[in-house]
């Protein structure tokens, strides 16, 4: 193998997090990592059992200045916005949801299929906007997973699930170049990552990868300086994700479920939220409040417009 110890600027561990409806590995952003392309926000949840009733599900809650994207192993979400999409996603499928100016979504695995007992477990993640994005209008895609291209052969097996790699072009429309793709090594196997992806890092799922005699076990991410080859190289058969892409155009500010380039977007989307004036979702019951303490009582709308 290639040298790879000095290619690899970061190890990032998951952190456990909760975000109400159950517990996860939160990856990104990292105190010494905030992105990775333009990929600002990374949770990795599951495997968790399905059971009766809502507990597990995500009521409506906004976003803005950020595209998510949902990504199944095992189990089922139903998918709800604003735009009035209404969408059950299964594994190897992905929803991409451009929030831009801002939308309003729910994703509940209490109506969307799931056997009780079964498990879910996915990734969801968060591609920042280009800044000249961050105010265009919302929008979602589904793709199935017979539409994403995968290879395999020689212990290799891939899917790309967004934007170029490989030889491979996924059909999903992106906004900020990310790369995104799920891969699996058998043991003994090597994988090249391409150096046309400009910033690069895996994240295990199962197994164990080594680069350069160090090891990346289930729950970490490390990422690769650009341009220099780097491989991974698999101890055990191993099913690894693949982040990366183009560099962010620019600092972000995140809070809560919000992305900007502009602090005071953020202020202005917190006090839509306080106020109820961001869209409904149609047939839709419920709402994630904000945060306790997020600011001082604001004042009523009619007075903050006069």
């Amino acid at each position: 193998m290639c040298d790879i110890l000095r290619m690899i600027e970061n190890i990032i561990l998951a952190r456990e997090a909760s975000i109400g409806s159950m517990d996860v590995r939160r990856v990104l952003p990292f105190r010494e990592r905030r992105t990775v392309g333009p990929f600002i926000f990374v949770d990795d949840f599951g495997p968790v059992e399905v059971v009766s009733g809502t507990s597990l599900d995500v009521l409506p809650h906004p976003h803005i200045g950020l595209a998510t994207v949902t990504y199944l192993f095992s189990g089922r979400m139903k998918h709800r916005d604003s735009l009035g999409s209404v969408q059950v996603i299964e594994p190897g499928a992905v929803n991409w949801m451009t929030a831009g100016r801002g939308i309003v979504h729910s994703e509940r695995v209490s109506d969307a299929g799931n056997e009780p007992g079964s498990g879910l477990f996915g990734l969801q993640t968060w591609v920042a906007l280009p800044q000249r994005l961050e105010d265009c209008e919302p929008a979602f895609r589904h793709t199935g997973r017979d539409e994403l291209p995968e290879t395999e052969g020689e212990g290799t097996r891939l899917r790309v699930i967004l934007g170029s790699g490989f030889g491979l072009r996924s059909p999903v429309e992106t906004h900020g170049e990310p790369f995104y793709a799920e891969a699996e090594l058998v043991a003994g196997q090597t994988l090249a990552l391409p150096r046309e992806i400009e910033e690069r890092s895996v994240y295990v799922l199962k197994g164990r990868l080594t680069a350069d005699g160090r090891e990346i076990l289930p729950g970490t991410m490390a990422v690769f300086s650009e341009g220099d080859e780097a491989e991974v190289h698999a101890a055990e058969h191993s099913r690894f994700m693949i982040i990366g892409g183009a560099r962010l155009d620019g600092k972000r500010h995140i809070w809560w479920n919000f992305v900007s380039s502009n602090r005071e977007a953020i202020e202005d989307a917190k006090l839509r939220w306080h106020r109820q004036e961001f869209p409904e979702i149609p047939n839709e019951t419920g709402r994630i409040p904000l945060p306790e303490k997020s600011f001082r009582t604001p004042p009523p709308a009619s007075e903050a417009r006069a």
